[in-house]
């Protein structure tokens, strides 16, 4: 007589099911399968489960597969064994706590609803904002800065530190301290390793270790953002930083940020406090100069109030020398500095620092405490460990080269197709580039266009304190996209751009070209004046001969040479290393000292000034 209390192979086989493509291990994914079945109820207590043989048959995988989340699941209680009859599910003396009534797949919408919402005090700001895809790997070309990047991930060297930090004697270091005390290996790390990069020099009472830079801003932004504080926050800036100012009652003034940083001389007499990005300013990635830096601390001795800087990529400054934290050149009188580790880090770390004198920083610690307590212990001494071993040094080098190598692909893909008219500001590092195309650009509708030929864009408006008066302006991030990717990205980019150009202004006409000779008379001996798309200033010597040198930079410190040539009605060039050394042609067009080039489209490419040698 068959035994009713046995599993159905069949039955079962489909609450079992594997993702053999998942990255998820099998193990994993059939130890959760049977926990969800016992919780559910469809494998009931006492049932025998089927054997590790006919389980590993029916699902595909190795017996040693099933045997081994059988043993895991027997040692914690949710499967039995007994000797020469297999192994069932357990018999608990408790209940876990189930839904009441039907379980329906994804819940099922209740039709009473509270009232309690109705009870809230504080105001939390809703704002508009970018949501990116959830599926935004499946995207050929995600220009979306922030995004997790698994292959830069130092996996090794983390699970090193991992395992270290939960040897006998370190779990007693870490789990009997005090519950707002954080991990002295790490604050001295900070202390003597981050910090003096940055050309600060702090004691351990000065640091204050927080669950990622966000909740720095936020503890920040409850001590001096009541009602009665003044504050001047950058325009374009963090939209985070606005929203807690904001729920704190706190009044906000703005002032413009150019390719120097914030403008200082636009910040309100009787400010009481000052947030700025300088490393990286969020979100146009431009890098405070020396000399506005200098300023604005004068500016914050002169008119007492206090700056807070919010140090965001300030280890991904790879294109030009670093400059000093405004705390450093402050020597911390009148600055709060806010920071996080390396970015790459954060998804699964979520640590951050606060700087500040003893005072403000025990206040912090007050506060974090009663809301939060310290962030978790275990991960704060392998973030230690991870940094006293090396790993975080090693990390970052290798992230400055890749983010680059992607970075100088984006602006020079950027500048050889040119979609439209555009510009970047000039940045020192860092993963995006901020760019601002024609007036009448509408971003929201190129976003969406962008979309359906995998491109992945974030449109910028949202950064701004009045987005209905910018709607021309987005960013391109380079840490979810492959170095490969970024031309065919941008190339694909600029033919939707273009498309929906020609949409708004009607089809491009061949009119007022220059024929082949006049296109020889003109430019023999002429020198065309541009500038890139990043801001630099271009010459080109277009020599009779045919040659053709090119000088980039504002010390000519990029150089090329190549040749030229009238081929029917178009001009024709090609350099050896700018433009990717590929040959290309253009109808030309000129307006007094103006000249344009043209695709076959008669859509403007490009232009520039003409120097003749008489001039």
């Amino acid at each position: 007589m068959v035994d009713k209390n046995i599993v159905s192979l069949k039955s079962i086989a489909p609450l079992l099911r594997l993702d053999h493509k998942s990255e998820r291990s099998l193990q994993a994914q059939l130890r959760a399968r049977i926990i969800d079945g016992i919780e559910r109820g469809a494998l009931a207590a006492g049932m025998k489960m089927p054997s590790s043989r006919k389980l590993a048959r029916e699902l595909g995988v190795g017996r040693n597969t099933i045997f081994i989340v059988y043993q895991l699941l027997i040692a914690e209680g949710h499967l039995i064994s007994r000797e020469r009859s297999g192994v069932y599910v357990a018999n608990k003396n408790f209940s876990l706590p189930r839904k009441i009534g039907k379980f329906v797949a994804g819940g099922s919408e209740r039709k009473v609803r509270s009232g309690i919402h109705k009870k809230i005090k504080l105001e939390v700001p809703s704002v508009e904002t970018f949501r990116c895809p959830p599926d935004w790997q499946k995207f050929s070309y995600p220009f979306i800065e922030g995004q997790y990047d698994k292959s830069l991930f130092p996996l090794a060297e983390w699970r090193e530190a991992s395992r270290l930090a939960l040897a006998v004697n370190e779990v007693e270091k870490w789990s009997t301290n005090n519950g707002d005390v954080d991990d002295e290996m790490l604050v001295n790390e900070i202390r003597t390793k981050l910090l003096p990069r940055r050309g600060i020099t702090a004691g351990s009472d000065e640091i204050l270790i927080t669950t990622g830079e966000q909740q720095a801003l936020g503890l920040i932004a409850a001590l001096f953002g009541g009602k009665g504080g003044r504050f001047c926050v950058e325009d374009p800036g963090l939209i985070d930083m606005r929203s807690l100012l904001t729920m704190q009652g706190a009044t906000i003034d703005y002032a413009p940020v150019d390719d120097e940083g914030i403008v200082v001389q636009d910040i309100k007499d009787k400010t009481d406090f000052v947030y700025v990005t300088p490393s990286r300013q969020r979100p146009t990635g431009v890098t405070m100069s020396m000399s506005r830096r200098e300023e604005l601390i004068e500016r914050a001795q002169n008119d007492d109030f206090i700056i807070i800087e919010d140090d965001f990529e300030c280890e991904l400054n790879y294109l030009h020398e670093s400059i000093p934290a405004l705390y450093a050149l402050d020597e911390g009188r009148n600055v709060i500095y806010a920071a996080s580790l390396s970015k790459v880090l954060a998804p699964g770390l979520r640590l951050g620092f606060l700087v500040g004198p003893p005072d403000v920083v025990a206040a912090a610690r007050r506060l974090r405490d009663l809301m939060t307590r310290r962030p978790s212990p275990n991960n704060q001494r392998t973030a230690a460990i991870f940094l006293s071993l090396g790993h975080y040094d090693s990390m970052l080098n290798r992230l400055a080269r890749v983010f680059e190598e992607r970075l100088i692909a984006l602006r020079d893909a950027l500048n050889h197709y040119r979609p439209l008219s555009i510009a970047i500001p000039p940045v020192a590092g860092g993963t995006a580039y901020w760019v601002t195309g024609p007036e009448k650009l509408d971003t929201a509708r190129l976003v969406s266009a962008a979309e359906r030929y995998g491109v992945l864009i974030e449109p910028a408006s949202q950064y701004f304190a009045q987005p209905a008066l910018r709607q021309n302006m987005f960013r391109l991030g380079v840490t979810s996209i492959p170095t490969k990717n970024i031309r065919p990205g941008i190339k694909a980019l600029s033919d939707v751009m273009r498309s929906l150009n020609k949409e708004s202004a009607g089809q491009g006409e061949l009119s007022g070209l220059l024929a082949g000779e006049q296109i020889k008379q003109m430019l023999s001996g002429a020198t065309l004046l541009y500038k890139t798309v990043y801001g630099e200033p271009c010459t080109i010597e277009l020599l009779p001969d045919g040659q053709m040198i090119g000088k980039a930079g504002y010390a000519n410190e990029d150089q090329d040479r190549g040749v030229w040539r009238v081929e029917g009605e178009k001009w024709v060039r090609r350099w050896e290393n700018w433009a990717y050394g590929e040959e290309a042609s253009f109808f030309v067009s000129v307006a007094g000292d103006s000249l344009n080039w043209l695709n076959d489209a008669g859509e403007r490419v490009d232009g520039a000034l003409i120097a003749k040698p008489s001039d």
